[in-house]
């Protein structure tokens, strides 16, 4: 009887390390190159069709509305639009559509971002982000949601974006000045409303 009560806990271990052995193997045999570090998860496109329009001139708050135009790669103009208006605190929304972007997962455990790319037409149901300094520089944090044409979603942080036929980006301009700092833990520049 105590061989049937023993073999009766030992089974059901015996089938968890059976699992597990071949989910630890799935997440080991992903590629390298689906992954890319923080520090080099910037812009890499250009946007030479971006238009810029201030909403409210002569306000504390500046509100832009910052339109791109087919084939303009979305976050390089952002960034380019915060660098050429000198934007030191800001946050955006969005909404529009995209023929190409690649979105992507924050992995805490390899402190890089995990690629997920998206190929063909989909519509920006929601894009958000923040305008910050770093070292003295504006640095754009974005995410966004796509909707399929079978209506399912994906989403993630934005990588690079590449639009079709337009991405209307709202952009309100704060006037303080938002500092970031280097998080050693994560390896990311996070928000320090303490910083000066």
């Amino acid at each position: 009887m105590l061989k049937v009560k023993q073999l009766a806990y030992v089974l059901p271990l015996v089938a968890i390390v059976i699992i597990a052995i071949p989910v630890m193997r799935g997440q080991s045999q992903e590629a390298a190159s689906d992954y890319v570090a923080p520090s080099q998860a910037g812009p890499n496109g250009k946007a030479p069709r971006m238009q810029v329009q201030l909403l409210n001139p002569g306000e504390q708050t500046r509100e832009y509305a910052v339109i791109f135009y087919q084939g303009d790669e979305a976050f390089s103009g952002l960034q380019e639009f915060a660098e050429k208006y000198h934007v030191t605190s800001a946050h955006f929304t969005a909404i529009g559509a995209l023929n190409e972007a690649t979105l992507a997962w924050f992995d805490p455990q390899r402190k890089m971002y995990k690629k997920i790319p998206i190929h063909g037409q989909h519509e920006v149901i929601g894009m958000s982000g923040d305008i910050a300094l770093y070292q003295g520089k504006p640095v754009v944090h974005s995410h966004m949601v796509l909707g399929s044409p079978d209506g399912t979603t994906r989403g993630g942080h934005v990588l690079a974006a590449y639009v079709s036929p337009t991405l209307e980006v709202m952009v309100t301009v704060d006037p303080i000045t938002m500092q970031k700092r280097f998080d050693p833990a994560t390896d990311l520049t996070l928000i320090d409303p303490a910083a000066k």
